[in-house]
């Protein structure tokens, strides 16, 4: 301000911009004060501009030289500590710039400096990282677990509990279920260095299960910032998640571990197969309360991608996977039972050598987890004492004269014995015998035996979809279908071994004509037609051949009913049916035309015995009737259709 002074300019007309002190001048966002005096200049309302050196103005050229356009554009000079520049003039134009270029390079430099020397700490071990809750670093640096006997329990009940039940979302219904709270150390804030208990959320358990640290392990690089994905003004923004095998630099055993790295690794694939994307090489997703039991399990064979479930008009297995990315039509929509059968057969198959004796670690399981709550409740109590005893103390330490503050502190007290009676009941209620059904002989001998008792479990309704679903996992890791006929699946069952078993399936189809092998069934069909035989006949020797229907595993009569239908085929007894005259007898149906009378006239006769052998034959193999052809018959049976009057009035017969 002073050698604007000394050079003319009136103190009532020299402003100072200060806003943008101590913020990088890589990049103008977040400067307001740049850009208002970039607008100032805009407006030719500067005449010059007064700075340090460049590097305060700006440290990236493509600001720099904005600034340089406009001020040659207004006639506006730039002056640093040493001398004063026309940006119109070619030389002065020149030797900013090179301020400006080497101001950029110098911060290059600098930021090249202090990441080799980031990264020099890092792979010694030595970088300092903000721990999470339930690791602390003592004043020497050492890291220790939290000695809060509680906050460990909590830690570890979240990573012991996502081991047991598999997902988050479970685990975060488990701690709302038992009424449990999670640590937190607040690092900032109104409550920064204060250790506080918040209600559990999804995000804080996906962060515990996620952190390796807990694992024991000191990770730089999982989190890189993305410059493309930063949001102007923020400058803590734009980070983005590397998978596991990308993290630059992992150091195992550099903090106390509540899980061993082994398990980490088991929990992060656990989470990728927990994912509900349906993209190629995607997981498996979390078991459903759907009847579908392959689930997450179905993958289609021709392009990969995980395949969807519909429901109508039963369990459906489709793949969109090249309809979404590419606009192509579905690989394939698949009927499940037929499948899920082939599946399940091939679960129990592989179970048989397994001689399972789950029962005593089931329920030793479950007694260690009621064990746990009631430590966690007792802990509760104990800290809920602390804080009412705090309290009261400091309500007793307080001068009675002075209300204000004993009214806050009597009222922090009473919260303080509410949290503590509550936790009490909370505890009382954990104590209690949990009202289980008492587990049997029948049911511990069911146990003991599951691989021979399993499948008369699986066809009861004792266990649930997701029951079913969580036992196929435990042994299968992908299931491949590919359509490699209109009715013919192949199925490929990949073990979580690795190893894997194939077959095909022949699931119902809609179209007959579909059906693999039809022309030779038409054939042969044709042929026993041709034979004499009946339908019945027929399609009881197309099923003893091997034959079947679209929709079934034998051929129906109505099957063959449609194939003759398709191809005109007119059966033998349909042929003697409505044929007038066979081998010199008259049939029923040509009878009844002769003498002009309906077929059931003729049949009332024949059942009643007016008509009996030998005048009338039944012909084989069909049964058909056949009527001798007598000249008198004939009349007899004329006069008895059209009857004559005589001149009495009655009728003559």
């Amino acid at each position: 301000m002073e050698r604007a002074q000394a050079l003319g300019w009136h103190p009532e007309r020299i402003q100072v911009l200060d806003g943008d002190l101590g913020q990088s001048a890589a990049t103008a966002a977040g400067r307001d004060d740049f850009k208002a005096l970039a607008a100032e200049v805009a407006l030719d309302q500067v005449g010059i501009i007064f700075g340090w050196d460049a590097s305060r103005l700006a440290r990236n050229n493509a600001d720099w030289y904005q600034l340089l356009d406009l001020a040659a554009l207004f006639g506006t000079l730039i002056a640093d500590a040493e001398s004063i520049y026309d940006p119109r003039l070619y030389n002065d134009r020149l030797l900013l710039g090179l301020q400006g270029t080497l101001s950029e390079a110098e911060l290059h430099m600098l930021h090249q400096r202090l990441n080799a020397g980031r990264l020099s700490k890092v792979q010694r071990g030595d970088y300092v990282q903000h721990l999470p809750t339930g690791l602390v670093r003592l004043p020497d640096g050492r890291v220790q677990k939290d000695p809060d006997i509680q906050v460990r329990q909590a830690i570890e009940r979240v990573l012991t509990r996502f081991t047991e039940l598999g997902t988050c979302q479970r685990v975060l219904r488990d701690f709302k279920q038992h009424g449990l709270l999670l640590p937190r150390h607040q690092t900032g804030g109104l409550h920064g260095g204060e250790l506080l208990w918040k209600p559990p959320s999804a995000s804080a358990i996906y962060e515990i299960v996620g952190n390796p640290a807990y694992a024991g392990a000191f990770v730089y690089g999982r989190r890189p910032t993305d410059p493309t994905r930063r949001q102007p003004g923020r400058p803590a923004t734009g980070h983005v998640r590397k998978p596991l095998a990308e993290w630059p630099t992992v150091i195992r055993d550099a903090y106390p571990a509540y899980i061993s790295w082994e398990q980490f690794l088991a929990n992060q694939a656990r989470l990728h197969d927990n994912s509900q994307r349906y993209a190629a090489g995607c997981g498996r997703g979390t078991p459903r309360a759907g009847a579908a039991l392959l689930q997450g399990l179905a993958t289609c064979g021709q392009c990969g991608h995980r395949m969807r479930v519909a429901y109508r008009p039963g369990v459906r297995y489709l793949c969109a996977g090249l309809r979404e990315e590419f606009a192509e039509p579905g690989c394939a929509c698949l009927e499940g039972a037929s499948i899920e059968a082939f599946v399940v057969a091939a679960f129990f198959e592989a179970l048989q050598p397994a001689q399972l004796d789950v029962l005593a670690a089931v329920l030793a399981e479950r007694q260690q987890e009621r064990d746990r709550l009631a430590q966690w409740h007792q802990h509760q109590v104990e800290r809920a004492t602390y804080e009412a005893q705090l309290a009261r103390r400091r309500y007793g330490a307080v001068d009675p004269d002075n209300r204000l503050v004993a009214a806050e502190l009597e009222r922090q007290w009473e919260e303080a014995l509410l949290t503590l009676r509550q936790a009490q009941e909370a505890a009382e209620r954990c104590a209690r015998p949990p009202a289980e059904p008492p587990v049997t002989p029948e049911l511990r001998d069911q146990w003991q035996h599951l691989n021979q008792t399993l499948p008369a479990l699986w066809a009861s309704e004792q266990l649930t979809s997701e029951q079913r679903k969580q036992l196929l996992r435990s042994l299968i890791q992908r299931v491949i279908l590919t359509r490699t006929a209109p009715d013919r699946v192949q199925v490929k069952i990949v073990w979580v071994s690795g190893h894997f078993s194939q077959g095909t399936v022949i699931p119902p189809i809609h179209r007959q004509a579909a059906v693999t092998g039809y022309a030779q069934m038409v054939s042969r069909a044709h042929e026993l037609w041709q034979q004499g035989h009946t339908d019945r006949d027929i399609a009881r020797v197309l099923s003893t051949e091997g034959f079947r229907s679209a929709r079934s595993t034998a051929v129906s009569p109505a099957t063959v009913l449609k194939i003759r239908g398709q191809h005109h085929w007119v059966s033998r007894y349909h042929e003697h049916r409505l044929a007038c005259r066979i081998e010199g007898w008259w049939t029923v149906h040509g009878l009844a035309a002769e003498l002009g009378v309906d077929r059931n006239w003729l049949y009332r006769r024949i059942q009643r015995g007016i008509l009996n052998p030998p005048v009338v034959i039944r012909r084989q193999p069909y049964g058909n009737f056949l009527i001798q052809d007598d000249p008198t018959l004939l009349e007899s049976l004329r006069q008895q259709a059209h009857p004559t009057r005589g001149r009495d009035g009655y009728t003559q017969t």
